[in-house]
């Protein structure tokens, strides 16, 4: 077998080229209950952040140990999160957003950022 060529014949692993303006539909999961969404401020390490939230707070917030090895973030990223209920200073990350999401969050006006960021 040669190399360049695909195992099999159905051509599963072919790339897939990017065709402007032929875009499919953004789904969106929007919050939840008491969830918020929130854009990261600063890491202090250890899967704890700092987020700034939409409802006006700063939240210091950790990742889940399901999900730890699962969320790569960083700094200005969209994410959302659960505050804890006995403690509204600090909650849990749950759910990173894609670009294409963040376009589709600011077009529902979920979103309100400055012109600097994104």
């Amino acid at each position: 077998m040669a190399f360049g060529k695909f195992k099999d014949k159905t051509k599963k692993n072919k790339e897939r080229v990017f065709v402007p303006g032929q875009e499919g539909p953004v789904r969106v999961k929007l919050p939840k209950g008491r969830e918020v969404i929130g854009i990261i401020s600063q890491r202090y390490g250890g899967s704890r952040m700092s987020v700034s939230c939409m409802d006006g707070k700063t939240r210091n917030c950790r990742v889940p140990g399901r999900k730890r090895r699962g969320l790569w973030l960083k700094e200005g990223d969209v994410i959302i999160v659960e505050p804890w209920e006995f403690d509204d200073d600090k909650g849990d990350v749950l759910f990173k957003y894609t670009d294409n999401q963040i376009v589709k969050l600011k077009e529902m006006g979920k979103l309100v950022t400055d012109e600097g960021e994104f």
